[in-house]
């Protein structure tokens, strides 16, 4: 499978490279349903060039990146035109790589199908053995032999995964566009693959960085719990002790990871403004500007007075459904609660019943690059 894998990411790397050297990358990186408010690199580049004048990035309305990732960013290639970034550097990093940035945003994309290809791989390691334990048990129906999925089947499924998020075109529209997505998908990709290795610590770490740089990705809390519950043979019960002392370890390392990155940006910048500043932002949706989300459209039409209440009610749905799905999606549902965790994160309240692009539209506004990492992950399941 190595050398499939090789292959397509060849491709990958192949389609974006042209694409980033044609033509065409200035207005992709214009459009609207690649990149929003909180993922645009021109916003990014605005408020680094105020840091460039010795005045905090988030002392303007224009800069949404969390502090951690980008107080150096500012040299984006010694020019900060207004709206108009002429150098494709976002975040702390580029501070160093200043002139790879296009090679930067293809290996995270790189990185983020690799890190879903052994998730997947591992995952269904797992799947396949509970599989043939049920069977030799016979605890299948007998008109349900058409949905077990064969080893041969479960092969390639970890390619196709990979193959749907490197080779769909708004994946590579969003790399184009430098859209900041990537980067919270990276750190998504890599807590899938941390739980279910069964790494509760690393586990820990990247969902606090996920958590940190866009803050929804707090949901996915309760599902990689339940995950680790069950690879560590652990009941979910409330009487349990071994539950509880296994639910507050994973928490603490979780919140204290949290409380070092915040830390780091208190340190990096002297200063608590990046926090309303960015979660602020999320949470009162202030910006309207005009994207593929209907959150911009919702609230323009909408009398002021009632925008408070419903802002309230929009983001209040993307958190409730964690907890009847932990209850629903038990630890004996063959591992079926991380398979829909991205679900969890950016697509709340909606399940299978619903169309994949109702699902979507009622998404707090960001870019499309965030569907393709949840629907990559529909091939796990015949439909």
């Amino acid at each position: 499978m190595a050398a499939p894998l090789a292959l397509v990411l060849l491709v990958a790397v192949t389609v974006r490279a042209a694409l980033f050297r044609s033509s065409l990358a200035e207005f992709i990186s214009e459009r609207v349903e690649v990149v929003s408010p909180l993922s645009s690199w021109k916003r990014v580049v605005e408020g680094l060039s105020l840091l460039d004048l010795g005045v905090s990035p988030y002392s303007g309305a224009i800069f949404h990146e969390v502090s951690n990732l980008g107080p150096c960013a500012y040299a984006a290639g010694g020019k900060t035109t207004e709206l108009n970034p002429q150098t494709p550097l976002i975040i702390y990093l580029f501070h160093f790589l200043i002139d790879y940035a296009e090679l930067v945003f293809m290996i995270t994309d790189v990185l983020t199908a690799v890190a879903l290809y052994f998730a997947i791989q591992d995952f269904n390691k797992v799947v396949f053995k509970k599989q043939k334990l049920l069977l030799e048990l016979d605890q299948y129906a007998p008109d349900v032999s058409e949905l077990i999925q064969t080893p041969k089947e479960m092969h390639y499924i970890p390619l196709k995964v990979a193959l749907f998020y490197l080779l769909n075109p708004y994946t590579v529209l969003s790399c184009v566009a430098k859209s900041t997505c990537a980067i919270n998908n990276t750190l998504i990709a890599f807590f899938i693959l941390a739980t279910i290795k069964g790494s509760a610590f690393l586990s820990a770490i990247f969902l606090a960085l996920a958590t940190y740089q866009s803050l929804y990705p707090i949901t996915l809390f309760v599902p990689g719990l339940l995950y680790l519950l069950q690879r560590q043979y652990i009941p979910v019960k409330m009487k349990s002790r071994a539950f509880w002392i296994f639910s507050w370890e994973y928490a603490m390392m979780y919140m204290g990871s949290l409380v070092v990155i915040i830390c780091l940006s208190f340190f990096l910048l002297s200063s608590w403004d990046f926090i309303p500043a960015v979660y602020g932002f999320i949470l009162s949706v202030p910006d309207l500007t005009p994207n593929i989300g209907l959150f911009w459209y919702f609230f323009a039409e909408m009398f002021e007075h009632f925008s408070l209440f419903f802002v309230c009610v929009f983001q209040i749905n993307v958190f409730f459904y964690t907890i009847p799905l932990a209850i629903k999606l038990k630890p004996s549902s063959q591992g079926r609660e991380l398979t829909v965790a991205l679900d969890v994160v950016h697509y709340p309240g909606f399940r299978k019943a619903r169309p994949l692009e109702q699902i979507f539209l009622s998404k707090h506004p960001d870019c499309m690059r965030i569907l393709v990492t949840c629907t990559c992950l529909v091939s796990l399941r015949r439909l």
